[in-house]
């Protein structure tokens, strides 16, 4: 079986290698591939695995040997699955590799807003603590967390655990997601509709895939109802935000800071506005880079081949 994947780079650097990949066929791992490369590369493949090179509707139907998809990552709007359901061919993601990475970097984030610790660490590399005239200083605000209101906009896995990181805080949890589940056991939590959770929590953290429904959504009438306090985190999809609306409100103090992983458009553009917003961190897309998520994520593509294989294919979002 010809396996074919398009980036694997990130995936595997040169510390995961791909052997349980390897021993379910023939495998060629390209580290990156251009739009204008990705027929000729993945020509005659059964399997692709993709994590962020597209594949739309109009690549598929030139592909008539695939069969199945992997996608390695838990957000598949890179693929158009719908397209690929009608052409029969199956696509499964990976689901839970990073539950834990992701909410433990969403804290990283949100405890950079409250302390600026990077900053504050390179003021003193530059001199500012030894010819401060007291014992200590601060440049930036410095926020608690305990009672305080975070605002889960997403309550699967990795907002469920983020949420318990935050009840840990001491924080009260508020949370919205268009599928009601099951209430988690702390208090105090609340379920609440969207625009409540903007206007009341302290923290809004964004936890939910992208769908073609919600692009942007977090926009200038959403932002316009945070406390000028509030911070917004973002470590799930960029195109969940308007990112110009999103870059005013910073400016002009509406709001008191924000923390992204991810952007509209990656690698950054130059012309980002977040690039040149007042108080927003960026980083690039390493929530779920740790080794161990990368691990977990190499493992549960190789299961989702061998079920393809076997006639049982597992994780499919477009059964």
């Amino acid at each position: 079986m010809k396996i074919v994947c398009l980036d694997g780079y990130t995936l595997n650097p040169g510390d995961n290698p791909w052997t349980p990949v390897e021993r379910l066929g023939d495998l060629t791992v390209h580290d990156r591939t251009p739009a204008d490369q990705i027929i000729t590369r993945a020509a005659g493949a059964e399997v692709i695995l993709t994590n962020k090179t597209p594949l739309s509707a109009n690549t598929l139907a030139k592909l008539p040997a695939l069969r199945f998809i992997s996608v390695l990552a838990t957000g598949y709007n890179i693929v158009d699955v719908q397209a690929a359901g009608k052409r029969g061919v199956s696509v499964s993601n990976v689901p839970v590799y990073g539950t834990d990475n992701v909410a433990q970097f969403t804290f990283a984030l949100l405890l950079e807003l409250c302390h600026h610790v990077g900053g504050h660490a390179e003021l003193v590399r530059a001199g500012k603590w030894a010819a401060n005239p007291d014992f200590c200083f601060w440049n930036w605000p410095l926020v608690e967390l305990a009672g305080k209101k975070m605002g889960l906009v997403g309550l699967g896995r990795i907002g469920r655990r983020t949420g318990e990181i935050a009840h840990a805080f001491g924080m009260e949890v508020l949370a919205t997601d268009v599928v009601r589940g099951a209430q988690p056991a702390y208090r105090p939590f609340r379920q609440v509709e969207l625009d409540e959770l903007f206007s009341t929590a302290d923290v809004v953290s964004l936890h939910c895939p992208q769908t073609g429904d919600n692009a942007g959504f977090v926009n200038r009438r959403l932002l316009g109802r945070m406390k000028p306090t509030a911070f917004l985190i973002n470590t799930s999809r960029g195109g969940l935000v308007n990112e110009p609306d999103l870059a005013e409100a910073l400016n002009a103090g509406r709001m008191a800071g924000a923390a992204v992983d991810v952007v509209s458009a990656e690698p950054i553009q130059p012309d980002n506005p977040l690039l040149k917003a007042a108080n927003c961190i960026i980083t690039p897309h390493i929530a779920w880079a740790t080794l161990e998520a990368r691990r977990r994520l190499m493992q549960a593509t190789a299961q989702n081949i061998a079920a393809f294989q076997a006639g049982k294919p597992i994780r499919v979002v477009n059964a």
